[in-house]
């Protein structure tokens, strides 16, 4: 590929706002460096669900960028994370993506830990070794009702106010009372923003969603960010419906916007993303009395949306794998007791997305291919459609530039 004729402080300097990000941004190996070295190895990471590790032992094994984590339950019940290396030569001890494990034992020399990170026996090593030195090296984990987010960074940044901020909002839907029904793995061949930009607007379903669009409006007031003013009259109503319920549903955003929560309606009548727009599950997730309830949507850049229903609940991970490869997985959440085939069918419950990640997939892809043209030139956003990427491209920036251009920032 070639290289960028202009550095990065340079790039960004010359971003014009409200514009799509230069071709660089969205192709050049320096700049996913800089993407994973300024944010995915220092923000606070959505992992998966916590009830994915349902027993002692259970660990699930994440990949980002050239770090590679075990995430464990252990023996007190607790869920934490380690670097995926051994501390005697190195030897990754997990090569499956998941699984369940008495002792993390190294296959290579067999150094065994207990599942809290403890070396608990390496062999032959001399009188003067000190295994209480050579622990598991720890990776921060945390979990926000019922959800597992972990951080690469030496010093991780403040997740309590996200927690404050959700927690009330989740609590409803009782992801601690859930199991997995179905979860999917897909790789998109373009650059993690341009997942990220697609899904902040709804400018492009009518014409890419066939199956969304029957339940999801493409109403901006709904899909957007915007917090101010007033909502149109459908969607006061609807908060105020939800809220005498117990449910918070009132659009709260982040300050610096790294992420957002919001309990929306979905189309009149509709209950959930289904084919007839009925709900998926019978036996339902969560507390709220009303099939009717819309979708909770909560976004925390840069890695998870989600959608949280009155039946149901998914939760979407995007984790960028190279410049213009991005993976994208989607877990389907319902009630702990629900049965398949009496309580819900896979089909029903899962085809409305597995059909539109699989479109928004063509639809970045498509996105990708004509960026990488040398005749692409950044066009101009819709101040309506599209204020959600506005959003995520002003925070994206905001992000690189304090990394990139202190001195600027610190001069402002």
């Amino acid at each position: 590929m070639v290289r960028p004729t202009a550095s990065i402080p340079e790039l960004l300097l010359a971003h014009r706002p409200g514009h799509a990000m230069q071709q660089p941004f969205y192709t050049d190996p320096a700049i996913y460096e800089a993407d994973l070295e300024t944010i995915w190895y220092r923000e606070w990471l959505y992992a998966f669900p916590a009830v994915m590790l349902d027993k002692t032992g259970a660990y699930q094994r994440i990949k980002v960028g050239v770090y590679d984590v075990i995430v464990i339950r252990d023996a007190r019940g607790k869920i934490s994370a380690f670097h995926n290396t051994c501390r005697h030569r190195g030897s990754v001890i997990c090569s499956a993506p998941r699984g369940r494990m008495a002792k993390l034992t190294c296959p290579y020399h067999q150094w065994t830990y207990d599942l809290d990170g403890k070396l608990l026996w390496a062999r032959d090593m001399g009188d003067d070794f000190d295994p209480s030195q050579h622990g598991l090296k720890p990776v921060h984990c945390d979990i926000v009702s019922g959800l597992v987010y972990i951080c690469l960074a030496q010093q991780a940044p403040d997740l309590a106010a996200f927690a404050a901020t959700v927690t009330p909002y989740l609590g409803v839907h009782d992801l601690t009372a859930a199991k997995v029904a179905h979860q999917s793995t897909i790789i998109e061949k373009g650059n993690w923003k341009l997942v990220w930009e697609n899904n902040r607007e709804c400018y492009h379903c009518a014409g890419n969603h066939p199956d969304l669009c029957r339940t999801f409006p493409e109403d901006p007031a709904i899909t957007g960010v915007a917090a101010g003013g007033e909502y149109p009259p459908r969607v006061e109503n609807h908060f105020a419906r939800l809220e005498a319920a117990g449910a918070p549903s009132r659009f709260v955003m982040a300050e610096d916007g790294q992420y957002r929560a919001t309990r929306m309606p979905l189309l009149d009548g509709a209950e959930s993303y289904t084919i007839s727009g009925k709900i998926a599950v019978q036996k339902r997730l969560g507390r709220i009395p009303f099939t009717d309830a819309g979708a909770l949507m909560i976004f925390h850049y840069p890695t998870t949306w989600n959608h949280f229903l009155s039946d149901h609940s998914i939760t979407f991970r995007v984790t960028p794998i190279g410049p213009q490869e991005t993976e994208v997985q989607t877990t389907w959440l319902v009630h702990k007791d629900a049965v398949e085939g009496v309580d819900y069918n896979i089909e029903d419950l899962t085809v409305v997305w597995e059909h539109t990640n699989n479109e928004d997939r063509r639809v970045v892809e498509d996105n990708q291919a004509g960026i990488n043209s040398p005749a692409y030139e950044p066009g101009p956003y819709s101040p309506s459609h599209e204020d959600g990427v506005i959003q995520f491209v002003g925070w994206y920036m905001d992000r690189m530039r304090t990394a990139h251009l202190p001195d600027a920032i610190a001069a402002e």
